[in-house]
C-alpha cells in the first residue's frame, strides 16, 4: 500500500507564510502537513503593514478583500523630525497613483486567524518543530523534535529567522548584530485613523500607525548593545525616557502601552542564501530572506513568496522544477530588498552631526523619483510583474 504521507508537502512553521501557502496548496487539491513548534497560534503580536505589493498577492490568492476588511487604509502621513516638522509628506492621491492603492495596517493576530480558517485543524500539528531533514530523489524524510520522522514529497521551510531548514540546507549561513534594536508595541490610545507617521532622530526612529480597532501600532529602533534592557518593563521604561522630548503624540502612545504589549528584537544581518531551493526543499518568508524592518517589507515579501510558490507548484507537475522556478523568480527581488533595508538601517544609524545631513537629503529628494523607487519595492505592479 502506498503511504499517503509520501504525497504530502510538509511545511515547517505556521506563521503568515506557512499558513498562506498551505491554504493555497489545499485549494489546488494538494495534501499538506504543517509542523509548528508553538502550542498554538497564540494571541500575541503587534500590527503589520501590508503594502500594495502584498495586497496584490493576496488578491491573486482570493484573500485580498477579506484582508482589507481587517485593516485600516492609510492614506496620509510622512517622515518627521523629533520636533514634529515634516521632512517629507505624500498626498493620498500621489501615493495611490504611484503604488496602486493605500497600504493597510492589520493586527497580526487577526490576520493569522483569517489565514488559519483556510487550513483544516488536522493539517497543523502543534508542539512539534522540524529539526532537520534527509532529502532523496523521490522524497524528503522530515526530522521532528519528538524524535520521529515524517515521509513527505517535499519540505517547505517557513520556520522563521532561525530556520532549522535553512541551517540544514546552507550551514555556512552567517549572521552579525547590526548595533541597534527594534521594538514593536500596541497602545490603547487612538490616533488619527488614516495617517501614519515615522520620525527620524539621532540613531533612533519612532513610527505609529492606527489600527481598525481604535488602538495604535507603534515601532521604534535605538542604538543599543545586544540584549538591551532586561525584560519588557525595563524596555518600556527605557523607551519612554529615550523619546520623552519627541513630538506629540509619541510620549502619549508609549504612556498608554502595557509592558505585556511590547516585543523586542535585536536587529541582525544574516547572509542571503545563495538559492531559495535545493531539490525537494524550498525556503519562504524569514527563513529565506530575513531583513531589517525599515522598508516595512518583511511580512509583505513573505506574502509574495507564498503566492509565487503556489503559482509555480500549480504550473509545474514536478516539484523540484517548480521550486527551481520559484527560486529563480524570487531571488533577485528579495536580495535587492534585503540590501536596501540594510542600507536604510545604516543611514538611519549614521551618528551626529552627519545623521542630520542624511535626514536633510531625505527631505530634498524630489517627489517623483522618490515615489517611483518606492513603487519598485512596494507597488502592486512590482508584485504582478513576477507572474507574467
Amino acid at each position: 500500500m502506498t503511504d499517503s504521507r509520501s504525497e504530502t508537502i510538509a511545511i515547517a512553521g505556521a506563521g503568515i507564510a506557512g499558513l498562506l501557502l498551505a491554504g493555497a496548496l489545499i485549494r489546488q487539491g494538494r495534501q499538506v502537513k504543517i509542523f509548528e513548534e508553538r502550542p498554538g497560534y497564540g494571541e500575541t503580536g503587534a500590527g503589520i503593514s501590508l503594502w500594495p505589493n502584498a495586497l496584490a498577492a493576496l488578491d491573486y490568492l482570493g484573500l485580498g478583500d477579506d484582508v482589507r476588511g481587517l485593516g485600516t487604509a492609510i492614506s496620509a502621513g510622512g517622515l518627521r523630525a523629533p520636533d514634529g516638522s515634516f521632512l517629507r509628506s505624500v498626498s493620498p492621491d500621489d501615493f495611490a497613483n504611484a503604488l496602486g492603492e493605500p497600504l493597510r495596517t492589520v493586527h497580526r493576530v487577526r490576520l493569522i486567524e483569517l489565514l488559519a480558517k483556510r487550513v483544516p485543524d488536522d493539517v497543523v500539528q502543534f508542539d512539534v518543530a522540524v529539526t532537520g531533514y534527509r532529502a532523496g530523489r523521490d522524497g524528503v524524510s522530515v526530522e521532528l523534535s519528538d524524535g520521529t520522522a515524517f515521509a513527505a514529497a517535499a519540505l517547505v521551510g517557513a520556520d522563521g529567522y532561525r530556520s532549522a531548514v535553512l541551517r540544514r540546507m546552507q550551514p555556512q549561513t552567517t549572521e552579525r548584530y547590526a548595533g541597534y534594536t527594534a521594538w514593536r508595541g500596541l497602545s490603547e490610545m487612538s490616533t488619527d485613523g488614516r495617517e501614519a507617521h515615522e520620525t527620524l532622530g539621532d540613531r533612533a526612529e519612532f513610527g505609529f500607525i492606527p489600527l481598525v480597532d481604535g488602538r495604535t501600532y507603534w515601532f521604534a529602533t535605538l542604538a543599543a548593545p545586544a540584549g538591551g534592557a532586561p525584560g519588557a518593563d525595563g524596555d518600556l521604561t527605557w523607551l519612554r525616557r529615550a523619546f520623552v522630548n519627541w513630538h506629540d503624540p509619541i510620549t502619549d502612545v508609549l504612556a498608554t502601552t502595557s509592558p505585556t504589549d511590547v516585543m523586542r528584537h535585536d536587529i541582525v544581518d544574516r547572509s542571503m542564501p545563495r538559492r531559495l531551493a535545493e531539490g525537494r526543499v524550498v525556503l519562504i518568508g524569514d527563513a529565506a530572506h530575513a531583513m531589517r524592518p525599515h522598508l516595512g517589507q518583511g511580512g509583505c515579501q513573505s506574502v509574495e513568496d507564498a503566492c509565487v510558490l503556489a503559482r509555480c507548484v500549480e504550473d509545474c507537475i514536478d516539484l523540484p522544477v517548480a521550486f527551481a522556478v520559484y527560486s529563480k523568480t524570487r531571488h533577485r527581488r528579495v536580495r535587492r530588498i534585503v540590501a536596501e533595508s540594510a542600507m536604510a538601517g545604516r543611514l538611519l544609524n549614521v551618528p551626529p552631526p552627519l545623521g542630520a545631513l542624511v535626514h536633510r537629503g531625505v527631505a530634498l529628494t524630489p517627489q517623483r523619483p522618490f515615489l517611483a523607487h518606492l513603487a519598485g519595492v512596494a507597488g502592486a505592479d512590482a508584485f504582478r510583474r513576477q507572474l507574467r
